[in-house]
């Protein structure tokens, strides 16, 4: 601190004024009455006048600064000037210290908001993955239900063939063996025989089949049943006795082609009714399904 003191009075500009009357000088001290002998000497040859007045000068004052700082008095102005020195370069450091975190924050902050912006363009992303696996999610349902529909469906219909010709087999087989007697007694030969009982399989497995679909799940329904037997012993009856013989108009021709109709439809509607009653009691024995197969 001194020497800074010391450095500060020299680099000041200093201006010798012109010679005023004075009183008279006080006596000097030792020290400086050595110090102006020495700087007389030395620089007596080399100095212009007025530089060696100006050396003269600086050195009384630092001798005279030097004195008043090793003064006890002036002890607690020097911890002073000392205390606010330390307290100017900490708050200079402490200015400093708080640049450096403001640029840090603003790093930060700048950091934060690059973050944030990704964040950002991560749950958009996200949201689109999510929308498309939804997506993929119902196409693929939508692609299961449709094949297990169709699977469904086709597994319906073959179990519903399946069905249907039980029903023929049942009813073909029940049908012929109700029309051996009457074929037994009709036919001429062996040949004819199997005509008539072939002719009886055909028509009863027919009727098997459209039994199954016309009567469905009301297997209780009597006139249902009996009407469906009617009918197709009826449209057998009538269509053999008019290939067998050909109509006359007398009357005998009348009444005898009349007694032969009613004779075909009733074997007919017989062996029919048999066939009938045989699906009747395996739907009722769940042997043979109605239709439609229920789950």
């Amino acid at each position: 601190m001194h020497s800074a003191l010391l450095r500060s009075l020299h680099s000041l500009p200093l201006k010798i004024p012109k010679p005023l009357p004075l009183p008279l000088p006080l006596p000097l001290s030792k020290r400086q009455l050595h110090f102006q002998a020495r700087c007389s000497s030395s620089n007596s040859e080399e100095l212009e006048p007025g530089a060696r007045g100006m050396e003269l000068f600086s050195g009384l004052v630092g001798e005279r600064v030097e004195e008043l700082l090793r003064r006890e008095e002036n002890k607690a102005l020097i911890e002073g000037l000392d205390e606010a020195s330390r307290r100017v370069e900490k708050a200079r450091e402490e200015l400093e210290s708080v640049r450096k975190q403001r640029d840090e924050a603003l790093k930060a902050r700048e950091y934060m908001r690059q973050l944030e912006s990704q964040q950002a363009e991560i749950e958009e992303s996200q949201k689109e993955l999510l929308e498309a696996k939804i997506m993929m999610e119902e196409a693929q349902k939508s692609l299961s239900s449709t094949f297990n529909a169709k699977t469904t469906g086709e597994t319906s219909n073959n179990l519903e063939r399946v069905e249907s010709i039980k029903a023929a087999v049942i009813s073909s087989t029940v049908g012929t063996l109700a029309s051996l007697p009457i074929s037994l007694s009709q036919a001429t030969d062996f040949s004819e025989l199997i005509l008539r009982s072939s002719v009886v399989l055909i028509s009863c497995a027919l009727f098997g089949v459209t039994f199954r679909y016309a009567v469905r799940r009301d297997i209780n329904n009597i006139q249902l049943k009996t009407g469906t037997a009617g009918a197709f012993g009826f449209v057998k009856g009538l269509a053999g006795l008019e290939v067998a013989n050909a109509l006359e108009l007398s009357t005998d021709g009348l009444i005898s082609s009349s007694v032969a109709a009613a004779i075909s439809v009733t074997q007919n509607v017989f062996i029919f009714l048999f066939a009938a009653i045989a699906l009747d009691f395996c739907f009722k024995m769940r042997f043979l399904s109605p239709f439609p197969i229920r789950d």
